[in-house]
């Protein structure tokens, strides 16, 4: 009797952890975790991938498919990737989709460092030589610097896959780019799958090396779950464009501005504050060349002199020259070179636009305070003018009240000993700000 209840016990404890690692090893057999990188290889690309990988393995899936279709990208995030795709513990699928999409330049590194490499009809990958971040050719002594390096990376990555390392290299030192057909043909692709449900049908059966050992695919009868990008993560691959970037920073430096010389509104330091705060956060994302920064808040330094000052002078025009300079600077030119990517300059017409908005600023400004000083030239002759003339008391002088002058009533005063009473006509002999110094018309004037 004891014994049974023994056994009944261990059997109650024992039976529920069984049903769990069941359960769980049954949905990881059949799970494959999905994600789709489509756009520019950048920072958030990078850690977009690293997470679903993170997750994918956390929650048991088997499998990873990267849908990828990429006209480049940044090196350094392409190494992360490419580093995050070889020390997975679960296979790893570079699908080049959909039909018409490219796995260019970055793409080709990511897509060979997987352990699948499939390409949907009508794709192509390649072209993977040098450039500048920029997008224009390197020098020649820098250029052979990087293709070898960049060689060599590919050669690694080839090597690791079993895959054809004198194609994969030709796209690096002739920039050649590959059909779907012919990358399958020369070993730089494993097969072609026309959609999803048919790479995971030929997929069936096959054998991948992980970091973790050997891994046999059962993927004829797999779930299949997408990994979204994050709301945070789309928000920072916003605030990481260009053009983007540049804004905010230009929106922080004119509301700082404002502040500056109209203390006290608050609202545009606000605006401003956080304006610099979200463009230092996509800067933060992107090759910066931070010569280019240092100008831009040089540019505010000289402009905040300028309106301290007005005239249109050496701070004006010195701050609106660095601000372009800086401008043109902000992204590429001598930061370190990529491979090919679209260019990560600012465009010359958001440069021209807020250049355009600045000096308008600055003309108005000027203009308002030249009015000002011409308003108040044009007040003190009047008052000057006002000497000699002659008015009537409207309340009595004891020894300050009221005059009128013409059609004017005017503070006025008199001396000390005096009383002038209501009625009674007296003279301008004096101007002092908005208070006029009178003395009595005398009855024999």
């Amino acid at each position: 009797m004891r014994r049974k209840l023994v056994f009944l016990l261990v059997l109650g404890l024992v039976w529920p952890l069984t049903g769990l690692v069941l359960v769980k090893a049954f949905s990881a057999s059949d799970y494959v975790a999905v994600i789709q990188i489509d756009g520019i290889i950048d920072p958030i690309s990078a850690r977009y991938l690293t997470r679903s990988l993170d997750k994918a393995t956390e929650d048991g899936a088997r499998l990873m498919v990267i849908k990828l279709n990429t006209p480049g990208g940044l090196l350094s995030s392409t190494r992360d990737m490419v580093e995050d795709i070889l020390g997975a513990k679960i296979p790893v699928v570079v699908y080049v989709f959909p039909t018409g999409a490219h796995a260019a330049s970055a793409g080709t590194f990511i897509t060979a460092a997987a352990n699948f490499a499939v390409m949907a009809p009508g794709t192509n990958i390649g072209a993977a030589s040098p450039v500048a971040s920029g997008g224009v050719d390197l020098p020649k002594t820098l250029e052979k610097k990087v293709k070898e390096d960049t060689k060599a990376f590919i050669r690694s990555i080839a090597n690791k896959r079993n895959r054809n390392s004198q194609a994969l290299e030709e796209t690096v030192t002739k920039a050649l780019s590959y059909s779907a057909e012919e990358a399958v043909e020369k070993r730089v692709a494993d097969f072609i799958a026309s959609d999803l449900t048919d790479l995971l049908a030929q997929l069936h059966g096959q054998t991948a090396e992980t970091v973790t050992g050997f891994v046999t695919l059962y993927t004829q009868e797999s779930s299949i779950k997408e990994i979204e990008i994050t709301l945070f993560e789309r928000f920072l691959s916003i605030l990481a464009k260009p053009n983007i970037a540049f804004t905010l920073f230009f929106i922080g430096q004119l509301g700082i501005l404002v502040e500056l010389i109209t203390p006290g509104f608050i609202g545009p330091g606000v605006v401003g504050v956080i304006s610099l705060a979200l463009a230092f956060i996509g800067i933060g994302h992107l090759p910066v060349n931070w010569v280019g920064v240092g100008l831009l808040l040089f540019s505010m330094i000289l402009f905040f002199f300028e309106l301290q000052e007005p005239g249109i002078g050496i701070f004006g025009i010195g701050g609106l020259i660095s601000f372009v300079l800086g401008a043109f600077l902000l992204f590429g030119g001598v930061a370190a070179p990529d491979i090919p990517m679209p260019s990560l300059r600012v465009s010359i017409w958001v440069i021209a636009v807020t250049a355009g908005i600045i000096g308008a600023f600055l003309l108005s400004f000027l203009y308002l305070v030249s009015t000002v000083r011409r308003s108040q030239i044009g007040i003190s002759s009047s008052r000057d003018e006002l000497i000699g003339q002659s008015g009537i008391v409207i309340s009595p002088l004891t020894p300050s009240g009221t005059i009128r002058v013409g059609d004017e009533l005017w503070t006025a005063t008199t001396t000390a000993d005096n009383v002038i009473r209501e009625g009674e006509e007296v003279i301008v002999i004096g101007v002092y700000e908005n208070v006029l110094k009178v003395s009595k018309v005398s009855k024999e004037s």
